[in-house]
């Protein structure tokens, strides 16, 4: 028979402190302290350690009526920068983008980002799976609500954990990032077809589940292409949403014809990205 006593003692009070703080502190080692400006709050998260590719995560808090971008901001704004370059036992880290939201950037344009609260993950190749990894990151992005201001933030973190508390949070993050598909592909939501409209307009068809809402977005194959935002068109085929956009924002001197586009088609339960080459 066992018998269960209350636990009423100084010692035994200490006893039950200090478990709950180094619960605490086992808890507070999946992830690093919120780096913190006016709007915004910015830290790293680490998954389990287990073999030379881990799972990690940069998580945004924001101000109610604030947002950061995605890697293509829109119309405007400004798209976050990342620099791992100082991080131990790191051969490469790469981030994955969850499907970004949709904002009115107050000048008649559209923005493309976060809001709220947000995990980016990261996918970390280890050197050296039998070493000690400390992710090391240099963050740079901007928070916009009016106006924008610029964030500078730095955050450091070791992978310690064989079962990390952040393990939940960091994959229901990866869920939320687009899926790559190929045009054509058999899903419920899918792009159907991508065509030249004569020079400088690209058509892309849509199908969608139950005819739902769903919003297109493309990207240039660097940086410093320019692309808008696809716009729907009231009438298209029959059963497809039919988007268009301008080939605006194209490097002065490059030709588009052939270029390596990204597509990210975004559903209300499912994202996809597809990679084109434009005829």
């Amino acid at each position: 028979m066992i018998a269960i006593v209350p636990c009423r003692s100084a010692l035994c009070l200490a006893l039950t402190l200090l478990a709950s703080a180094v619960a605490t502190e086992s808890r507070a080692e999946d992830a690093s302290p919120w780096q913190r400006d006016g709007h915004s709050a910015v830290r790293l998260l680490a998954g389990s350690r287990s073999g030379a590719v881990l799972l990690g995560g940069i998580a945004f808090q924001l101000q109610a009526g604030w947002k950061t971008y995605w890697r293509t901001p829109g119309d405007s704004g400004v798209p976050p920068r990342f620099d791992f370059s100082k991080s131990d036992n790191v051969e490469a880290v790469t981030v994955l983008w969850p499907a970004p939201l949709k904002f009115d950037d107050g000048a008649g344009g559209i923005s493309l980002g976060y809001h709220d609260q947000a995990v980016l993950p990261l996918r970390i190749v280890v050197k050296n799976a039998e070493k000690p990894v400390t992710l090391r990151a240099a963050i740079n992005y901007a928070v916009c609500e009016r106006i924008c201001i610029p964030v500078e933030a730095n955050a450091e973190l070791a992978f310690n954990s064989v079962a990390s508390t952040e393990d939940s949070a960091l994959f229901a993050a990866l869920d939320t990032v687009p899926k790559p598909a190929n045009v054509g592909d058999p899903n419920p939501l899918t792009i159907r077809d991508v065509k030249r409209s004569g020079d400088k307009e690209v058509l892309v068809d849509v199908v969608t589940p139950d005819g739902r809402d769903v919003n297109l977005f493309v990207e240039g194959p660097t940086p410093d292409w320019g692309l808008p935002v696809p716009k729907p068109l009231e009438h298209g085929p029959p059963g497809v949403k039919r988007f268009s956009f301008a080939l605006e924002g194209v490097p002065p001197g490059v030709n588009p014809a052939g270029a390596a586009l990204k597509l990210t088609l975004v559903g209300s339960e499912r994202a996809y990205e597809f990679n084109i080459n434009l005829n």
